[in-house]
């Protein structure tokens, strides 16, 4: 099947400290290319992957599963990780949990996690039917697009395919479990208003981990994708603040500050 425009995943080569940005469920890279887009500016190695099923139609979402996912962004941290001195992960809503999952398995590889309105749990109320729901209905309405910011819209899915939905829900009971094992340095960032991940999640997740070197912010102005929402270049460059700080205090020579990023997308 065609990629949908703009669901292209993005890699762009750079310095020594590297960058891999997840992105969410029934998204696409779109959501956080700009992102991705800020860092690679910087002059830091970032590398966006397009998780299995998604960026085509809703339909080829229904044959994966969070291990298809996971193990996407699993190979392109070991990828990055060959080719950088510093590496961390970053995420948007599924993309948020993704990353930590990378960070409680590959402890000291991954120097730092950014997340942007993590989940940590499926709320709709017809969720602990998805076992025996999934296999009688096929799709429910989609979430993409859960953004303040007028004009701006979201590369996603209309549709949320159940046996997916299903596996997202054991995936985030897996990385619930998984939390206190997450030790790096994290930022989480929290839209109050947000009509897809509750900011309970943030909170339930910030109680979980056992990171020490801990940063909360929240994006008032915007809803869910909040990667392309107002307070977008807060998230930009809060997160660049935040791996600069911490490149640095790694020693000297790590990061190479506002040069433009070589190689291609």
């Amino acid at each position: 099947m065609p990629l949908l425009p703009g669901a292209e995943p993005f890699r762009r080569d750079g310095g020594e400290v590297g960058v891999l940005v997840c992105h969410g469920f029934t998204g696409s890279p779109q959501s956080v290319r700009p992102w991705a887009e800020y860092l690679a500016g910087q002059g830091l190695s970032v590398t966006v992957p397009l998780l299995p099923g998604h960026g085509t139609r809703w339909q080829d979402m229904q044959l994966t599963t969070w291990q298809d996912w996971y193990a996407e962004v699993d190979r392109e941290l070991r990828a990055l990780a060959e080719r950088c001195s510093k590496v961390f992960v970053c995420g948007l809503s599924m993309g948020g949990a993704l990353a930590l999952r990378l960070a409680a398995k590959h402890g000291d590889a991954v120097s730092g996690v950014a997340v942007v309105n993590p989940g940590n749990k499926v709320h709709d109320a017809a969720a602990p039917l998805l076992p025996v729901l999934r296999h009688v209905v096929r799709s429910t309405k989609g979430i993409a697009s859960d953004i303040a910011k007028p004009g701006a819209e979201e590369v996603g899915y209309d549709r949320v395919p159940l046996h997916a939905a299903h596996s997202l829900r054991r995936f985030f009971r897996q990385v619930d479990s998984e939390l206190p094992r997450v030790t790096q340095p994290l930022l989480v960032m929290t839209s109050p208003q947000d009509h897809v991940v509750p900011p309970a999640d943030s909170d339930h997740i910030l109680s979980r981990v056992s990171s020490t070197d801990v940063r909360h912010t929240l994006l008032e102005r915007s809803y869910h994708v909040a990667t392309l929402d107002h307070d977008a270049e807060r998230i930009f460059r809060d997160s660049h603040a935040f791996i600069t700080r911490l490149a640095r205090e790694a020693g000297p020579g790590a990061v190479q500050e506002g040069t433009a990023a070589s190689g291609g997308a």
